[in-house]
């Protein structure tokens, strides 16, 4: 049974894998446990041995493609303690010669975590890939993703945003919500499973649940390409869980090179904040 090592502060309580970089709680405010916990459900059989879910917090690499992004996390990983929180190193995994690190630091001061993911090539060639942090959470609350808005042309001629949708996605799913300001995609069970990403300018994401709003911040570095059509942001909903996810750039790694992601997250007992609009804030308590 793998152990957990715990982390917390006077705002924030978390518990991470010592076998895998990941994060399997996180509990703000003394509130219950935000993330899913798949603990129970069933592992995906690979050519290298049985990948887990878990729930929580977890980091991969995109473009997704079975067996690749599917290399089982269960062997081990060497946990070091670093100013403000941890690091959390993985084995290479086999195959892919991939090595996935990462460092999760609190904030003192506030509610507020840091986080750097890093994947490392420890193979013999180069490789394209992209690191990607998935958040896994319970279900019940609604998910936050900001549009743009305005004229990216003088005249208004040209198109301000795309959106990516997956095969298995229904335009008239009722869990999804799409308006000019903000798309919400409310976490109920329900099947088949919705997955829609975008290139998100505003650089974060939100998922609102019994009163507690958390936030993910990451950098959106406009003009860089990302995957699945241009997507830093990315959303997976099926009767289980919901997923808030956040992509760095595509990037051609040769050997022994490193590439990082970082993440801030955030958590707030209110939905009054100044990025909140109060035409939002009416709908997400509605």
């Amino acid at each position: 049974m793998p152990t957990n090592h715990l982390l917390e502060n006077q705002f924030i309580r978390l518990e991470t894998l010592t076998t895998a970089p990941r994060i399997l709680r996180f509990c703000p405010f003394g509130a219950p446990n935000m993330f899913a916990d798949l603990s129970a459900s069933p592992s995906i059989p690979t050519p290298y041995g049985d990948f887990h879910f878990r729930g929580g917090h977890r980091l991969w690499h995109s473009p997704e493609a079975m067996p690749r992004t599917y290399i089982p996390d269960n062997d081990g990983a060497i946990v070091s303690q670093i100013p403000g929180g941890l690091r959390l190193d993985q084995p290479t995994e086999p195959w892919t010669n991939i090595a996935k690190s990462l460092e999760i630091r609190l904030n003192p001061e506030r509610p507020q975590v840091i986080l750097q993911h890093e994947l490392r090539n420890d193979g013999p060639w180069g490789i394209e890939l992209a690191p990607w942090a998935i958040t896994m959470f319970r279900q019940g609350g609604i998910a936050i993703f900001p549009q743009p808005s305005g004229n990216v042309d003088p005249a208004g001629l040209l198109a301000n945003r795309q959106l990516a949708l997956w095969p298995y996605t229904k335009l008239d799913d009722p869990r999804l919500i799409l308006a000019d300001d903000f798309i919400l995609l409310r976490a109920t069970p329900s099947l088949p499973p919705v997955k829609i990403g975008y290139f998100n300018q505003a650089g974060w994401q939100g998922y609102y649940l019994e009163g507690i709003l958390f936030v993910k911040r990451f950098d959106p570095l406009p003009g860089a390409i990302f995957p699945d059509g241009g997507c830093n942001t990315e959303s997976y909903c099926n009767h289980q869980f919901i997923e808030l996810e956040s992509l760095g750039p595509l990037t051609r790694l040769h050997p022994g090179q490193t590439v990082t992601h970082t993440e801030t997250w955030e958590v707030y007992n209110s939905l009054e904040q100044p990025f909140i609009p109060e035409t939002l804030q009416a709908r997400l308590k509605a």
